[in-house]
């Protein structure tokens, strides 16, 4: 690929990883992206066709052997594949654990064969469960549901692979990403695509709860921008929070987007403040979150036709959508 450096991109035709995409390509590199198309969508690369130096691979990361092509020669491994959800992981934790548990070795095998100057890994601050606030990286950990379980597990293995086998590596921990391309199908979650096809069809929004809730929102550039700072620096075999350590309420959203509200029951197992403490990553690697709160939303709102096939969630279909996570979770909080 023009002799440009390598990096490959597991995930690469997801939210955030096609962000990643676009970041790598900016920075001069030649990139190769991996991707089942299960959770990611080639449409998420279509402002990229054509460009030579973007190679897409349309495979599981669990199929792939240790000396695979498509990550040799490569400088750095950007690990996003894997499944997401609350209700889903409860469903089907088998699942779950092998893909994000075994297809992260896989990706860590290919990565020490390869030998990689450094691999990043996405984790979930989903891992610390109901936190304190604001929470830092040496918070206990304490998953909720079996995808947080199965996002810890593979940050583990690729913490291990490190000390056992010093493949270069961090982790990013990643709070509440928003932003163009956020997932817009599947199950009931992502509060922004509920959201905003409940605007364009003039439904009010289905807000949890009273919204005062609050989240960390950090705009998924700003994402990809600490992943990059993560794979340069010579720092190994670290965690860093990555957030806009300025939460936001649900409230505050539905302000942003006008309109009227419907609430839906408060759901076990999900904390009433998540706040990441990015206090390391900004003094260890100079990275900090540009994009506001405000600015975010009006840049996704330009783009909201893009939801206009979004699942449309009212009270009832979100009832029956999360009659699993009550049975399970509002057990472990009775």
């Amino acid at each position: 690929m023009n002799g440009k450096p390598v990096a490959v991109v597991t995930g690469g035709a997801g939210f955030i990883g096609s962000h990643m995409v676009d970041a790598l390509l900016a920075a001069g590199f030649a990139v190769r992206v991996i991707d089942n198309l299960e959770g990611g969508h080639r449409s998420n690369l279509d402002h990229l066709k054509g460009n030579p130096d973007l190679a897409c691979y349309w495979q599981d990361v669990r199929a792939l052997d240790a000396d695979s092509p498509i990550f040799a020669g490569a400088r750095y491994v950007f690990h996003f594949a894997g499944i997401g959800d609350i209700v889903p992981s409860i469903e089907q934790p088998t699942q779950y654990m092998e893909t994000n548990v075994q297809g992260t070795v896989r990706v860590l095998e290919c990565a020490r064969q390869a030998a990689v100057e450094k691999l990043v890994y996405a984790a979930s601050s989903s891992c610390y469960g109901l936190a304190s606030v604001p929470t830092g990286e040496e918070h206990p950990i304490n998953p909720q549901y079996p995808y947080a379980l199965s996002k810890y597990l593979g940050e583990e293995a690729a913490f291990h692979w490190h000390q056992v086998y010093e493949l270069p590596v961090n982790s990013i921990c990643i709070f509440n990403a928003y932003g163009p391309r956020v997932r817009t199908t599947g199950v009931y979650g992502a509060v922004f695509g509920v959201f905003f096809r409940q605007k364009l069809a003039r439904m009010p929004y289905t807000v949890v709860g009273d919204g005062t809730q609050r989240r960390d929102f950090v705009y998924v550039t700003d994402v990809a921008q600490a992943f990059l700072a993560a794979a340069r620096t010579p720092i190994n075999g670290e965690r860093f929070n990555v957030g806009a350590g300025d939460p936001r309420s649900i409230n505050r959203l539905v302000e942003l987007l006008g309109g009227d509200v419907v609430h839906v029951p408060k759901r076990p197992g999900e904390p009433d403040c998540t706040y990441a403490d990015i206090t390391k990553i900004v003094a260890r690697l100079g990275w900090k979150p540009v994009v506001s709160f405000e600015e975010g939303v009006r840049r996704m709102l330009v783009d909201i036709e893009r939801w206009r096939d979004a699942p449309l969630w009212d009270p009832d279909r979100i009832a029956e959508a999360t009659k699993t996570w009550f049975r399970y979770l509002g057990r472990q909080s009775a």
